[in-house]
């Protein structure tokens, strides 16, 4: 699944081309997860403002132009809003001049005068969804729940403590839940904590300020590493150009299974917490 490090750096490989864009076109494919929320065509004449990430979505703003002054029959009501565009477990976004006939798997297309930006998702799990605001109908809802951004600085040490104090869960889950802090998935949260040296299984509750603190900054590090080596292609992510990401070649514990530490030479070990593989080092990571 595309996490914040990949959602970024496809955002970074367009958004720049994309800006000031008028939509020329919009084609739906198969159905998404949820749909649009309106017409399509109600679209076309908007102008795209600075594309934004929140946690692992994309919000691309749309500018309607003003109506006319002359009276007519054919004028649209303001849409003025934004697509919100979730990625899914496996989609990609690509934005090209031409970028030839969709295929089977491609289900949203918003062609502009610069370009035509595709959503491709084999399975159909990712969604582009319109709303007057990025807090406002769908997209409000499905954005409520996020947590901070993980390079907000309200996200201080004392926050990102308070956060996890009194829960029960495994630290390991705490961070997947993206309540407290988004952006930390699967990999990127084996990688902080092993780097922090905290055990997997430990309850978040229990952790003290001191580790709270150093694991805090161990996510912000793999994440910004993460976002500078284009992000992990486990599988088929690729970047609005084509090019896939090189930080799983980097990890110190992630699918290393039965191999030895890079530090202490030991096994790193596998065990499945809330269905989602864990690795880490039982040497060298502590209760």
């Amino acid at each position: 699944m595309p996490e914040l490090p990949e959602v970024e750096v496809t955002r970074r490989s367009f958004a720049t081309r994309i800006e000031g864009a008028t939509v020329t076109s919009v084609h739906l494919g198969k159905p998404l997860r949820w749909p649009l929320g309106l017409d399509g065509e109600e679209l076309v004449g908007g102008q795209v403002g600075g594309v934004q990430r929140r946690g692992k979505y994309l919000w691309l703003p749309l500018a309607m132009p003003a109506s006319s002054s002359l009276p007519s029959l054919s004028q649209k009501p303001d849409r003025s809003g934004g697509l919100l565009i979730h990625l899914g477990m496996s989609g990609s976004l690509a934005f090209r001049w031409q970028p030839g006939e969709p295929g089977p798997h491609d289900h949203f297309e918003l062609g502009t005068d610069r370009g035509v930006l595709r959503l491709t998702d084999p399975r159909r799990f990712g969604a582009v969804v319109w709303g007057p605001a990025m807090d406002a109908g769908l997209p409000g809802k499905l954005l409520a729940g996020l947590g901070h951004e993980p390079f907000d600085e309200a996200l201080t040490r004392e926050v990102f403590h308070a956060g996890l104090r009194g829960r029960q869960v495994a630290i390991k889950q705490a961070l997947l839940a993206g309540d407290i802090v988004v952006g930390a998935g699967n990999i990127y949260a084996c990688e902080a904590l092993f780097r922090a040296r905290i055990d997997p299984r430990l309850a978040a509750g229990k952790l003290s300020r001191p580790r709270a603190a150093r694991l805090l900054q161990e996510v912000r590090a793999v994440l910004q590493e993460a976002v500078e080596a284009g992000g992990s292609s486990l599988r088929d992510f690729r970047d609005a150009h084509g090019a896939q990401g090189h930080f799983q070649l980097a990890t110190q514990v992630y699918g290393r299974e039965g191999e030895g530490c890079r530090v202490c030479g030991q096994p790193v070990r596998r065990i499945v917490q809330a269905q989602r593989s864990t690795f880490f080092c039982g040497h060298c990571q502590k209760r």
